[in-house]
């Protein structure tokens, strides 16, 4: 994939109650709201578990991140569909590296914005 400056790259996850299991048991993360359910069944998930959309369209594209910014703005819970934009401001080479910087967005399903920030780095 050939990336360029104003591309826009979509990512789409729904996140499961063995998603939060999981992460739960890699991360130590055991908030008691990602542990027992809402009146809906429903856990919390994790923000980092969250902030996995964009850092796998990174990783998709071979990005090794230097930073990264996030703002968690709602919560996300499991059965909650998120779709993560990721949009290229910066591309370009210099000093034998291809820099990259973008920014996202991730939605709910219900366009509700749960997450937004920057990531910064180069690619491999």
């Amino acid at each position: 994939m050939s990336l360029k400056v104003g591309d826009i790259i979509t990512f789409e996850r729904t996140f499961t109650t063995e998603d939060v299991e999981m992460f739960t048991k890699v991360s130590g993360d055991k908030g008691i709201h990602h542990l027992t359910p809402d009146e809906q069944g429903r856990l919390v998930v994790q923000g980092l578990l969250t902030a996995t959309l964009p850092t796998k369209v990174g990783g998709d594209n071979n990005v090794l991140a230097r930073t990264m910014n996030f703002e968690f703005l709602r919560p996300v819970f499991t059965s909650d569909t998120i779709i993560c934009e990721v949009t290229i401001e910066q591309f370009e080479k210099r000093d034998n590296r291809t820099h990259i910087t973008s920014s996202f967005l991730c939605t709910n399903q219900h366009e509700k914005q749960v997450l937004r920030g920057n990531f910064a780095g180069v690619i491999l």
